[in-house]
């Protein structure tokens, strides 16, 4: 589904990001990527992105260069894939309800396909009893429920999760650890990011891997640690199987 290969990333005169990574993710995938601050963790999120370019290699989607694609296959790909950040990112005026349904009002669907799309996932994220109040209104956690339902309400077949516990306290990151999950049992490949490593705990089933000084050292469908990579030398990550939750 999405592949790296070979993949180098530098920002200009700096430490190159990632050096010469490999790694395949595959449909249904729960993968939590762990990392310190600075590990590459957003840059490989924004590779998959499109919002950042490889410095030498290629990522691909669904056997297309995502780097290569044209307009139209962007616009289609963008479709493919849903977004979560930490901050949430709402519209303040704009109630819970509101924010999830924009997305489709500019996709321009009726009125009628939004109000049914909303609801349900509004119910799947468990804010139904919420959903007319404002950000302002609304806990840390709920705003990231609110947050993840507008990622999911276009039926994306990939969730990227930059850091969304972040700002969480730990009762709540777990809550949302679990809601993630539930989406990805209804068949959605969520890839998120993460710098705490105790709630890794309760990724059950998720694939887990850690990157440091360019690359992957630790994968947990390898089951195997390796030391850090040289400036030359990278392990590469693989699954052979698909996670379902």
């Amino acid at each position: 589904m999405i592949l790296f290969t070979n993949v180098h990333k530098s920002y200009k005169l700096e430490v190159p990001v990632f050096r010469d990574l490999n790694i395949e993710i595959l449909p249904g995938e729960f993968v939590v990527m762990t990392g310190a601050p600075g590990a590459g963790k957003t840059t490989f999120l924004k590779l998959i992105l499109n919002e950042a370019s490889p410095s030498l290699g290629d990522v691909f989607y669904e056997g297309v260069d995502v780097d290569k694609m044209s307009n139209s296959q962007l616009k289609k790909y963008r479709r493919d894939l849903g977004a979560i950040f930490q901050d949430y990112k709402l519209l303040p005026f704009k109630t819970a309800y509101e924010n999830i349904a924009f997305a489709l009002e500019v996709m321009g669907e009726s009125d009628e396909q939004i109000y049914k799309d909303t609801n349900e996932v509004l119910e799947i994220v468990g804010l139904t009893h919420r959903k007319d109040h404002f950000p302002h209104e609304l806990s840390g956690g709920e705003k990231q429920k609110v947050a993840i339902a507008r990622a999911l309400i276009g039926r994306p077949k990939v969730i990227l999760a930059d850091e969304p516990t972040g700002s969480l306290d730990e009762d709540t990151a777990k809550e949302i650890m679990q809601v993630l999950q539930a989406i990805n049992s209804l068949g959605t490949t969520i890839i998120m990011t993460t710098h705490n490593e105790r709630l890794v705990q309760h990724a059950k089933n998720a694939r887990k891997l850690h990157i440091k000084e360019g690359g992957v050292i630790q994968d947990s469908h390898n089951k195997t640690t390796h030391s850090a990579p040289t400036t030359d030398v990278l392990m590469e990550g693989r699954v052979d199987g698909i996670n379902t939750i």
